[in-house]
């Protein structure tokens, strides 16, 4: 699978050019070409790439901003797909003194990419007008934009500036949150979902609370908060998990947790565990494994796997196989390490294994 970066080629750059060209008829396709893909291009990572084509962007458009702006917002609707965000950067870039035209421009060109990033230096520099118009934009009747309101206001946007004073005081969220919380798009409610879980990792308690004041009125709204919470469940948390209808496990009898001596680097591990109900049924349960991994200074990083949750039975049984295969983004290194059997958040039993084999 070839890097993301390389969608931004020759091909693309000549493709956006000429369709400038559409709407701008002074526009020099030739020029703009060798401007972008200059001796340091092959060169540049990702987000590189994109900005250089938002810079290049700036010298050979109109120097009139809402003149420009109107040309990349004819233009984005030629291009579709989240790699275009190099037109919702042009506005995040060079919009900034210029409102209404921005927030004009953003809301036609995040139906053909997206512009949860460019609309977040707007959020800060213009907090209540903008807050203002995300709660707007949560009325629309195009999903895209539904969306822009929850992701643009994200506190903790992956890949993007954190926005401080929402880690803060996440309130000014809440009623475009509320808005969204029975969205009949699966894409907003995912938004949503996402947005509560930023918030939860500051303050468990305001997402608990909402929780408590929101679980049942609705089905989406159920599937957002369960979502939502995702981080909350992973850390056990006591009172979300009891929400959630997961139960201490003290009914539940570990009857097999079966963990290989040696596993070898390139191979998988493979588990067996079978649980059973000390009384009737095992009801609402949630597995996990927090698997111990050596890292190269030899200390150990967990991580935590959900393996299975459903609503069982007298017993559940279970056989998965981890993959030992060195990744791109992750690095296996030999020695002891640890696995931890997670139920509704409580430890059920630990045991070790050695990890063979070159890295």
């Amino acid at each position: 699978m070839n890097p993301l970066k390389d969608f931004y080629n020759a091909n693309l750059i000549q493709a956006l050019a000429e369709t400038i060209s559409l709407y701008e008829p002074n526009f020099n396709c030739d020029a703009f070409q060798k401007a972008v893909l200059n001796n340091e291009w092959q060169t540049l990572e990702l987000k590189q790439r994109i900005q250089t084509i938002s810079l290049t962007l700036n010298r050979f458009l109109p120097k009139d901003f809402a003149q420009a702006a109107q040309i990349l917002t004819q233009t984005a609707q030629h291009f579709k797909g989240f790699e275009y965000i190099f037109f919702p950067d042009y506005i995040e870039q060079f919009g900034q003194d210029y409102y209404d035209i921005s927030v004009q421009a953003l809301e036609a060109m995040t139906s053909y990419s997206s512009a949860e990033f460019a609309v977040r230096p707007l959020i800060e520099r213009y907090p209540q007008k903008m807050m203002a118009q995300l709660l707007q934009w949560a009325q629309s009747e195009n999903e895209h934009v539904r969306r822009l309101a929850s992701e643009g206001c994200r506190p903790r946007l992956p890949w993007a500036k954190t926005l401080k004073s929402f880690q803060q005081d996440p309130s000014p969220i809440f009623p475009i949150l509320k808005a969204l919380k029975q969205d009949d798009s699966r894409y907003v409610r995912k938004s949503v979902a996402n947005n509560l879980n930023d918030i939860s990792k500051d303050h468990p308690d305001l997402i608990l609370q909402t929780a408590q004041n929101w679980l049942g009125q609705h089905p989406h709204t159920d599937w957002i908060l369960k979502h939502g919470c995702r981080t909350l469940l992973k850390q056990g948390h006591p009172e979300v998990l009891a929400l959630f209808g997961y139960a201490k496990p003290d009914h539940i009898k570990l009857l097999t947790f079966t963990v290989p001596e040696k596993v070898r680097i390139g191979s998988n591990l493979n588990l067996i565990i079978e649980i059973q109900a000390q009384q009737a049924i095992l009801g609402k349960v949630r597995i996990e494994i927090a698997l111990h991994y050596r890292r190269a200074n030899g200390q150990l990083s967990r991580k935590l796997f959900k393996i299975a949750e459903g609503d069982y039975g007298q017993q559940k049984n279970i056989e998965k196989a981890f993959p030992f295969k060195p990744l791109s983004t992750r690095h296996y290194y030999p020695g002891e390490h640890w696995l931890t059997l997670m139920i509704n958040g409580q430890p059920m039993a630990e045991k070790s294994f050695e990890l063979v084999g070159t890295p």
